[in-house]
């Protein structure tokens, strides 16, 4: 159940409550349409994005498909990985070229059907979609929507902790500053505030690379 509480300053109070681990937040239901592999097994397109983006060392935030065949690709860098498009933890456009290059390949192989390819980095305000994202980026300020209104509201906005599986969120509310303690299930977005000052994770913007299905080879990037 939500609740929330005064937080006196110096104090810090949680409840110990632990994430559901291998969920996740607003995922779509599964393509029910299989395609058929060179191999002869029958896989989804969804699973073959995830198996070719976690496979090159990535995280697979997000992915969506369009009526009109656009497949679009949210993809992170893990924490402490070397990457071969260079050091540090943000997306270049070097790593969607490599991601995209992978995908046209594997999705021909398994007769998916798209019209064209993007894959792009999460952008500023990162989603939050499992529990280990919420403890990646605890400590960061974040946007939380809860499925039902708690107190006449249901977006909150404030910093993330993480302590012993409890979570909760420091909110200020003018001079005063308040815990509100959530789980998982009662959380319907979450997202990562961003830093406008530019000293914060999310100081640098990634490329998005575009392809066709049908033609082989990179458009070339832009920022975000």
């Amino acid at each position: 159940m939500t609740d929330i509480r005064s937080k006196k300053a110096g104090r810090n109070s949680g409840l110990n409550i632990p994430g559901r681990s291998g969920q996740n937040l607003n995922s779509k239901a599964e393509d029910s349409t299989p395609v058929i592999s060179s191999g002869g097994s029958r896989l989804g397109w969804r699973i073959v994005v995830e198996q070719t983006v976690t496979g090159l060392g990535y995280d697979l935030v997000d992915l969506d498909r369009s009526p009109r065949g656009l497949l679009r690709v949210f993809i992170d860098r893990q924490p402490g990985r070397s990457y071969p498009a260079g050091e540090g933890e943000f997306v270049t456009v070097d790593d969607c070229e490599a991601v995209t290059r992978q995908l046209l390949y594997a999705l021909e192989v398994d007769g998916a059907a798209y019209e064209r390819l993007e894959v792009s980095s999460p952008g500023l305000d990162r989603p939050l979609k499992t529990p280990a994202d919420f403890e990646r980026f605890s400590g960061l300020e974040i946007s939380l929507t809860l499925k039902m209104p708690f107190q006449g509201r249901k977006v909150w906005k404030g910093v993330l902790q993480v302590a012993e599986g409890a979570w909760s969120l420091s909110v200020k509310d003018g001079k005063d500053e308040q815990v509100l303690g959530f789980v998982f299930d009662e959380v319907r977005e979450a997202r990562l505030v961003p830093v406008v000052d530019f000293k914060g994770r999310r100081n640098k913007t990634a490329g998005v690379v575009q392809e066709p299905a049908a033609k082989p080879g990179i458009d070339g990037g832009q920022d975000r």
